[in-house]
């Protein structure tokens, strides 16, 4: 794991203890301390915005929502966001189960898909019709199934009834 292009004042941080061990433990109970990141991440400091990118997409891949969120706003020049990528853990288990539609097409964070049938969307009041589009879908721990936005909504799909767009 890349920490950081260089050890200088310029790409390090000062951080409370509670803070730092949330961040060396992936700690998912500590997910309401990082809620400070609605402010941080917009700091002028590259390494503070670093630090709000990769703790941000941590606590999406721990089912929050609200980071999703912030991570769609935030923004990061170019040398900022392949610093900030390079840290990332980017190998995944060989073990782990691709999430396929109902073609057995493989899905990727980020794909578009088409919904193959009506599905009911149950504590929203709606119905998602037939070939609605599903746009910057995200992968779940469970093959089985993904998240998409309908109708301003955020909620998970069963990759079975989906197809890639």
């Amino acid at each position: 794991m890349v920490a950081s292009p260089a050890e200088d004042a310029d790409h390090s941080l000062l951080l409370c203890t509670r803070c730092r061990t949330s961040l060396q433990q992936a700690d998912a109970s500590q997910a309401a301390h990082w809620r400070c990141l609605n402010d941080s991440m917009w700091s002028q400091v590259p390494a503070v915005q670093v630090m709000a990118y990769r703790q941000l997409k941590q606590l999406v891949s721990q089912g929050e929502l609200w980071a999703q969120d912030l991570l769609d706003m935030l923004y990061l020049d170019e040398a900022t966001l392949s610093w900030a990528e390079a840290g990332l853990a980017q190998a995944q288990d060989d073990d782990t189960l691709p999430t396929l539609d109902s073609n057995g097409t493989r899905l990727q964070e980020g794909d578009a898909v088409t919904l193959i049938k009506d599905l009911d969307v149950k504590g929203a009041g709606f119905t998602a019709k037939r070939g609605t589009l599903v746009k910057g879908i995200r992968l779940t721990n469970n093959p089985l199934h993904i998240e998409g936005k309908i109708n301003g909504v955020q909620i998970v799909l069963v990759a079975a009834y989906l197809k890639k767009a």
